[in-house]
């Protein structure tokens, strides 16, 4: 694994161990004093796990893992919803340093594929079905398929005679003092690999994004801190655990390393979650602008007076995208909770409001670097500093933030300056305040719901399987409940008329996560151009965007 691996330059390495952001631990070398024994660790449904059940649970599937051939170094491709075996799984690979590779419960045949072969995974959890989709199948066809896979390991109730039933691997050890002792003696250094995060990148299928035990372990204790969180919090895992954003900031790791406790929800829907807030006392939560504008929307709504009590809920982090000032606003006043804004990538570098910001810097921006030694540049197309307060592209290095993509040395040759800066593709400038402001971003993404869909993979997914298309280009078009949806701009060949629902059906026989999937397909004459001949995505965004609006208001006018 470590020929794919890119690291800090050793005089930064011994910079951030002597500034005590890298402990040379692994992630969970202390897990057992995270939490008081007795207290709840995590609560799925009916099932409730104590903080120290939950350690001598990872530890014995560790074991058992181990027994069956996994070890320190190796890779799991981990397509689990939100569970509690998703948690357990996820501390035992941290715990034997096998590197989960976190994938989403909606990628499919074409992502897992690419990223298992890629970071040569030893096995692939998945669960049984989930969402009327059978992941079981699709994982026993990726083991025939990709040649590194050896086994398959399901959560559910009917498990294939060929696959592993990996709750059957989750038992605490018989003697737990041993079993400590042997994990103790081939744990992970802290310049391991603890997970590998998912880009949402702007070309072909997703980069794989290695963190380090260091790096990481400096991420879930910083972002605990900067989000009250501790022993007393309760953190409800709205969106998918996999997601770096619930994942580690500080999410389920960060939450149980403070000793608190960990709510998962299947998934973001109002009422649900209100329903968990209220039945555990949740404390803290993180959702995507889209998701806060629907429970803002509920609570505002007219069975606002029958809905669960959320008083206890005390901080809401809010990212993935930039969330509208007038949104940000109501937060407060209708949840009762502090916004937290966060700004960040799994690349690396965060961004937050602090909790004690007046409610305009709360509401207007989207933080500050959290670590004294994030560095951060805004700068122009040629790599040249901006005027103080203008608008530009950020740059960025730090104790946390990756110095290449995993085993993608091309990629990384454009993603990053010659002396380590990696472009975000991020326009954002500096409010007075001394925060910063995100207004766009230059990388060719979609941002829709919080997912990141690369357009270049969405026009390549579109050619592939569209033979009648002659040219297409894939933009994001607004949308009041997903902030962006995906949309098409189509050249159809000579005498051919594609609509959008032949284009989805074509892009679902090639298996591609449903979230990538087109929602508007417009048929045109010809792509706008550049003067340098380049399609014009601004000016396709923009007139995409007008056809919507004009179609949807055609429609009102219709209703009436």
């Amino acid at each position: 694994m470590q020929d794919g691996l890119v690291g800090w330059p050793p005089e930064l390495a011994e910079r951030y161990r002597r500034a005590g952001y890298w402990t040379g631990h692994g992630l969970t070398a202390s897990a057992q004093t995270w939490g008081e024994p007795d207290a709840t660790a995590l609560i799925d449904g009916p099932v409730r796990i104590t903080h120290a059940d939950l350690v001598a649970l990872a530890d014995g599937l560790a074991e058992n893992l181990a027994a069956r051939g996994l070890s320190r170094g190796d890779t799991v491709l981990v397509q689990l919803p939100n569970c509690w075996e998703f948690v357990v799984l996820t501390l035992a690979c941290l715990r034997l340093g096998a590197a989960p590779i976190m994938a989403l419960p909606a990628h499919r045949r074409h992502e897992l594929r690419h990223l298992a072969a890629l970071a040569g995974a030893a096995a692939v959890a998945v669960p049984e079905s989930f969402r009327d989709f059978d992941h079981q199948r699709l994982g026993l066809d990726l083991v025939d398929e990709v040649g590194c896979l050896r086994e398959v390991w399901v959560v559910g109730d009917h498990p294939h005679p060929v696959a592993v039933d990996l709750r059957s691997l989750i038992s605490p050890p018989a003697d737990p003092e041993a079993a400590r002792a042997r994990l103790d003696a081939g744990a992970p250094a802290g310049s391991d690999v603890a997970v590998f995060l998912l880009s949402g990148g702007t070309t072909g299928v997703p980069k794989i994004i290695p963190r380090t035990h260091d790096d990481y372990g400096y991420n879930i204790r910083r972002t605990a801190q900067l989000s009250g969180t501790d022993s007393s919090s309760v953190y409800l895992v709205a969106l998918p655990a996999g997601h770096n954003f619930p994942l580690g900031c500080p999410g389920i790791l960060g939450t149980l390393a403070s000793g608190g406790t960990v709510v998962m929800a299947r998934s973001p829907e109002p009422r649900s979650c209100f329903e968990l807030i209220a039945e555990h006392g949740v404390t803290h939560s993180a959702v995507v602008p889209a998701v806060a504008q629907r429970w803002l929307d509920e609570l505002s709504g007219p069975a606002a007076s029958s809905l669960p009590d959320l008083s206890s809920l005390r901080v809401l982090q809010v990212g993935g995208s930039r969330m509208p000032v007038e949104s940000a606003r109501r937060v407060r006043p209708v949840l009762g909770a502090t916004l937290q804004q966060a700004f960040g990538m799994a690349e690396g570098l965060c961004n937050f409001t602090r909790l004690d910001d007046p409610d305009e810097v709360i509401c207007e921006t989207q933080g500050r670097p959290m670590c004294p030694d994030d560095e951060i540049r805004i700068v122009d197309e040629t790599d040249t500093p901006v005027e103080p307060g203008s608008a530009g592209l950020l740059l960025t290095r730090g104790p946390y933030t990756l110095r290449g993509y995993f085993r993608a040395p091309e990629h990384n040759d454009r993603a990053f300056t010659a002396d380590g800066w990696y472009r975000t593709g991020d326009v954002v400038h500096v409010h007075p305040s001394g925060n910063l402001v995100v207004e766009g971003r230059t990388k060719d993404v979609i941002v829709r719901g919080g997912e990141k869909i690369s357009a270049e993979e969405v026009e390549n997914l579109v050619y592939l399987g569209v033979p009648e298309v002659a040219r297409v280009a894939a933009v994001g078009t607004p949308d009041p409940r997903l902030g962006e949806r995906v949309a098409v701009a189509v050249v159809a060949r000579p005498g051919a008329a594609p609509t959008l629902e032949s284009v989805r059906e074509a892009l679902q026989r090639l298996e591609c996560a449903a979230f990538k999937l087109p929602e508007q397909l417009e048929l045109l004459d010809a792509l706008p151009l550049t003067p340098v001949g380049k399609i014009d995505k601004n000016r396709l965004r923009a007139d995409l965007a007008r056809r919507a609006r004009a179609r949807a208001q055609t429609c009102e006018e219709t209703l009436r």
